[in-house]
């Protein structure tokens, strides 16, 4: 990396390959894990009864799956939740029991099975056909939201800027989503709601790094593809990297200090921001290079005027 004056000049486009070779890693890895392994939906997708209870000190999950096995919940989904005295617990909704006593029949076998004190911090219901209407509404929301992205970077730029924005996009969400099932973390709404803010928010790095590259086309002579596209970045990079750090530094502190509820949605935000950066530098400007890109696919053709001959 040279320095001229304040003024970065890194090789971008020369590690291309490298980094066109990661992202498809990536891809790859995160569509086997959904094919094989799926998602963690939350009940917001799924129904069902969400318990979070709190210890006094820290708690075994083993000896509360026990437990609630032993009564008649052998299909309760356990897991620590923001910290080991924390837990919480799922189960899929039953005919057997009446909701508004599942929650009350569940603290009183935990209290049993443990010498501490456990108190009742949450209690949440969606029935089956509920959740199913939302999993649905969710997904059609992100194909409304990509589609209307489609019909605007269409717009607003030429076919190959267009089609690097596009991939971009998808790269963001499907290593977003993928990174949610390998880690078996919940997918709820809040975190569907973060996938589609990290759309937003890489479409609008994306957007800024070929607005650059167009007008770096079109101003400047006597420079190859790969300088140009290299120059582009470098003028965007200070912007980009600081709106970046600004914004990470929000969703740490959202994430360390907001709750286990957030969770999900601060997570899935971080990782958007990083993965949305390195694809407005890498996938969309790559895209380009691997288009064979061209000054002239950035020149405004000028318009003919008719000069009348008539007297």
């Amino acid at each position: 990396m040279k320095l001229l004056g304040k003024k970065t000049d890194i090789d971008f486009m020369g590690k291309r390959k490298f980094a066109l070779a990661f992202s498809l890693l990536l891809i790859i890895v995160s569509l086997l894990s959904v094919a094989t392994r799926g998602l963690n939906l939350g009940v917001d997708f799924t129904g069902g009864f969400l318990i979070e209870v709190g210890y006094e000190q820290d708690v075994e999950l083993d000896s509360v799956r026990s437990a609630l096995a032993k009564n008649g919940f052998d299909d309760a989904l356990v897991q620590h939740f923001g910290s080991a005295k924390d837990v919480l617990i799922r189960i899929a909704p039953r005919a057997d029991i009446n909701k508004a006593h599942v929650s009350d029949k569940v603290l009183e076998i935990l209290r049993q099975a443990s010498d501490q004190t456990v108190e009742m911090r949450r209690v949440e219901f969606v029935g089956p056909q509920v959740g199913e209407e939302l999993r649905d509404q969710g997904g059609l929301a992100m194909l409304i939201a990509l589609g209307c992205i489609l019909v605007y970077v269409g717009f607003r730029f030429q076919f190959k800027s267009a089609l690097g924005a596009i991939l971009a996009l998808v790269h963001d969400v499907i290593i977003t989503v993928g990174a949610f099932s390998i880690l078996q973390l919940d997918f709820d709404l809040s975190v569907l709601a973060a996938i589609l803010a990290v759309i937003g928010y890489s479409l609008n790095d994306t957007v800024v790094v070929l607005d650059r590259i167009r007008e770096t086309f079109r101003n400047v002579r006597k420079k190859s593809p790969v300088e140009i596209l290299n120059l582009s970045i470098n003028q965007t990079l200070s912007r980009t990297l600081m709106t970046s750090l600004t914004t990470l530094l929000v969703l740490i502190a959202l994430f360390f200090l907001g709750g286990g509820v957030i969770h999900g949605f601060a997570f899935a935000l971080i990782i958007g921001v990083f993965i949305g950066t390195y694809s407005s530098i890498y996938v969309a400007s790559s895209t380009l290079m691997l288009m064979n890109i061209k000054k002239q696919d950035f020149l405004v053709e000028a318009k003919t005027e008719v000069v009348d001959d008539r007297p």
